[in-house]
């Protein structure tokens, strides 16, 4: 019997090492929540937990409330990552999961976002904490520095960038366009990205050659188009630079591309269209071109109906067609008329209203066309007497 209980114990004994070896495998859990940047609980957001003592990794997403959970994790060191819109926005390490409890990491990117931006501008202002300088990492640190450098720099080229841009302008409005040219030159070599100060460039040389002639104007005017170009590349939708570019097009006759660019300039700002045109128009008629100025002058009254002075000019041009017949009557060609009473219609009051009605008497009235001697008048009358 004896041996019989020997035996018996015996067998016991490895049954008992089975079941001690089940209860190895005890576990716990990790939960949380997660508030987004905007401070409302963050849904969908990527829980990565990365055990560290022995391989293995679990993943879950947070709830509709921000909340997440995760059961069954093997006891252990853990190291727990947020990952929002496939960037690690977070990390929380050495956590210990306990046996049959729950650990709790919650992620707040509010507060985070906060606390980044209080350390950035103490690193920017150089009233970095002793305390802040401890929560940095070394990395951190020097990102922190390097940024600090790289935004002194920046703020160091805007103040020289608006110094020329600003010189430039005051040299512009007293029309010393060696001096803008200068300033506008140095500031295009600061920023070359910047369209308003090609166009500056531009009309600068353009108002410098105004007052030159030949080649030398030629080149100016050169330098002037080159830099409305630059301008345009970089801010192609901008109508006030194709109307000015345009322009420009037209002081050296180059009439089809100052018409094709004006067309540009309608379709982007087509209040503006008749302006635009009635701007080609005076530029045409300054430099002696009375045709093309004329069909400018035309476009306009017909993009712009509501546009007074393009009605004036338009009347002007064709007042330059009209005749006078032997009997000393004005024939004026179709449209004069309309046009100045048109102008009238809408500026009763205007600059050229005057003017406007005396075209219109000019019309209406017989110049004298033979030449009579008044002193010959007045013998003829003594002798009555």
């Amino acid at each position: 019997m004896a041996t019989i209980l020997s035996k018996t114990v015996l067998a016991a004994v490895p049954t008992f090492f089975m079941f001690t070896g089940l209860s190895l495998a005890q576990t716990g859990s990790l939960e949380g929540k997660v508030i987004g940047e905007d401070g409302q609980p963050l849904k969908d957001a990527l829980i990565k937990i990365e055990r560290k003592d022995i391989k293995g990794s679990y993943k879950v997403k947070t709830k509709k409330k921000g909340d997440y959970f995760h059961a069954g994790l093997p006891l252990g060191n853990y190291k727990v990552t947020l990952e929002v819109n496939g960037r690690d926005a977070d990390v929380v390490d050495n956590v210990r999961v306990p046996f049959n409890e729950s650990a709790t990491v919650n992620f707040n990117l509010q507060e985070q976002k906060q606390k980044q931006e209080a350390l950035q501008r103490a690193a920017e202002t150089g009233s970095l904490s002793q305390e802040q300088a401890r929560q940095l990492s070394a990395e951190q640190r020097a990102s922190l520095e390097r940024q600090a450098k790289e935004r002194q720099a920046q703020l160091a080229k805007n103040k020289d960038l608006n110094d020329a841009f600003n010189v430039g302008m005051t040299a512009l409005q007293a029309k010393q366009y060696q001096a803008a040219i200068d300033a506008f030159t140095k500031a295009g070599e600061i920023d070359p990205k910047q369209h308003v100060v090609w166009a500056q460039l531009a009309e600068s040389y353009m108002g410098m050659s105004a007052g030159k002639l030949g080649a030398e104007q030629d080149a100016l005017i050169s330098k002037g188009m080159e830099n409305w170009t630059k301008a345009l590349e970089l801010q192609p939708e901008n109508a006030a630079y194709h109307n000015n570019y345009a322009l420009a097009l037209a002081r050296v006759r180059k009439f089809a591309e100052a018409q094709a660019e004006l067309e540009k300039a309608a379709t982007i700002d087509p209040a503006n269209a008749g302006k635009y045109y009635y701007n080609l128009g005076a530029v045409l008629t300054n430099i002696g071109q009375l045709e093309p100025a004329g069909e400018a002058f035309k476009k306009a009254t017909e993009i712009s109906p509501n546009y007074a002075p393009a009605h004036f000019q338009y009347g002007i041009y064709l007042m330059s067609k009209a005749q006078t017949t032997t009997d000393g009557r004005i024939v004026a060609p179709p449209g004069a008329k309309e046009a100045f009473e048109k102008y009238l219609q809408l500026e009763p009051s205007g600059v050229n209203a005057e003017a406007a009605k005396g075209m219109i008497a000019s019309m209406e009235a017989t110049i004298q066309t033979e030449y009579s001697n008044p002193a010959a008048e007045q013998k003829k009358s003594k002798k009555k007497k």
